[in-house]
This record gives C-alpha cells, structure tokens and sequence, in this order.
C-alpha cells in the first residue's frame, strides 16, 4: 500500500490527466501509443516501484494523454513472468492505474493460433481465458481495499463491451475472430503435444501475458477487454520454427486496422 501510493503520487505529480481507460499494449503493438497526443511519456525506470521491460519491441513507457479525444493512460511495453519478475510486479501497473481512477482496461497482446480456423494477422477479440500455469496474482494476504479475498472471474471479460467490439469491428469491415485465450509463462514456446493438449482443452490462442492484468483488473473492479493479434500459428500447427522476429513482422502488417480498431473503441467505450 505504501509503494501504492507513493507511485499513484509520482504520477499525479507528473501529470494533470484523469484517464478512465488503461491500455496495455503488447508485443509489436506499441505503435499504438504514439498516436496519443498531448502526451506525457515517462520511462517504467523514473517511477518508483515499476519494474523495467526487457522484451525487444517494447518501448518500456507509460503514455498518457488523448486518444481521439479521450484521456487514456497507456503501458508501451508490459511485464511478464518469464522476466523474472514475480506476479505482484508484473500486475503493479494494473494497481496503479486503480489509483489513477481507470475503471475500463483493454489489454492487447501477439498470440500464438491453436484453433486452426485462424490465421497470422487475425485480430481475436478474448471471450474467456484458461489460466494453465498453475500461478496466481492474488495468491497471499488480500487487502480489502483492493477487493474481496474470493473474486467472480465468470465474467472476467465485460460483456457490454464485447459487444461494443463487435459492432465496432463491423463498422470499419474489419474481421474480429473470438475465442479462448490460454496463458503459459514461456519464455519457450509450446510443443506440439502442449498446443494438442490445449486444442482440446479449449483454447483457441495461447500467449505469455494478459491474464494475470485481468485477474488483477477484475479484483480492483475494473472491467477488462481484451484482443489478440494473431502473430503466428503455434507450435506443430504449420511444420515450421516459430520466432519472435516473425510476431514482430506480423503486428506490422496489421498496424493499420489494428489502429483503427483501438482508436475508434475507445471513442465508443468513452
């Protein structure tokens, strides 16, 4: 609570925006926040207790400012598991943004295809997600003022704006794939038996973030979106090495819908 509030501090310190809606923006989708104007950009190393990102394609900076006119806060790079960091850090952000008076979050990520009915370059809006690392944010002393020790994660993904996605995407002629979002820690990808296993759980995209931020997100109250660009099919699926240069390459090749997409969300949600 102490690091809370003196990072929540730094911040109002720093800026005089009120953002209601957090964005964080996952591998190769960072090009997002530069279309924030009026921007306040501050490096994750200048504010107290943020830890830094080490990934290639993530800038590693808080934005915040306009989003076609509505005030948002934007993560240009996120945490992960894989770095070393544990779950209270990788979610902090999530916290702090709490604080700030966000009340809606949509996270973005690059995921790997399970089900085969998808392809490199799709966008898929999150329906649900299945947690298979066994690991959890919320996992020791809970604060009461943060949220009930038992949170509901049946609608972990806000319906109403599910549907603002949806008719959203349908406006702009973009197609918006759903499904199943599956979290692993990495950093190796999965094997082909794994991406068979989770086939047949139910997944239909796998990746290395976002569920911890929702799991956190909706135990602060927050309601959550999410959508995945689909970067590659996984592991077996195409007989093929996967790379983290090719879900770079494959976020650049969707950069303009995908930014028509956010930017015309966001005014929606607002």
């Amino acid at each position: 609570m102490t690091q809370l509030k003196e990072t929540t501090s730094y911040l109002q310190s720093k800026v005089k925006a009120k953002p209601k809606i957090g964005l964080i923006l996952g591998s190769g989708l960072g090009m997002l926040a530069d279309e924030i104007e009026t921007a306040d950009k501050i490096k994750y190393e200048e504010i107290p207790g943020f830890p830094i990102s080490t990934v290639e394609g993530h800038a590693g900076q808080l934005v915040i400012g306009q989003l076609c006119g509505v005030e948002v806060i934007a993560m240009q790079g996120r945490f992960h598991y894989y770095e070393g960091y544990g779950l209270g850090a990788v979610t902090f952000p999530v916290r702090v943004m709490k604080e700030l008076g966000v009340d809606t979050l949509i996270v973005t990520n690059a995921a790997g295809g399970v089900n085969q009915s998808l392809n490199p370059g799709d966008l898929m809006l999150i329906t649900d997600h299945i947690n298979n690392t066994g690991l959890n944010p919320l996992i020791g002393e809970n604060v009461v003022e943060h949220g009930v020790r038992f949170p509901d994660m049946s609608t972990a993904y806000d319906r109403t704006l599910q549907e603002i996605a949806k008719q959203t995407a349908e406006k702009l002629a973009i197609s918006l794939k759903q499904g199943v979002y599956v979290w692993n820690t990495g950093p190796s990808y999965e094997t082909p038996a794994e991406i068979r296993m989770l086939d047949k759980l139910g997944g239909d995209a796998v990746g290395m973030s976002t569920v911890p931020e929702v799991t956190v997100a909706r135990h602060a109250g927050i309601r959550c979106l999410g959508i995945s660009c689909i970067s590659n099919m996984a592991a077996g699926i195409l007989n093929q090495p996967l790379t983290h240069d090719e879900v770079i390459e494959t976020t650049e090749k969707v950069r303009e819908s995908f930014l028509q997409f956010i930017k015309q969300l966001v005014q929606n949600i607002d």
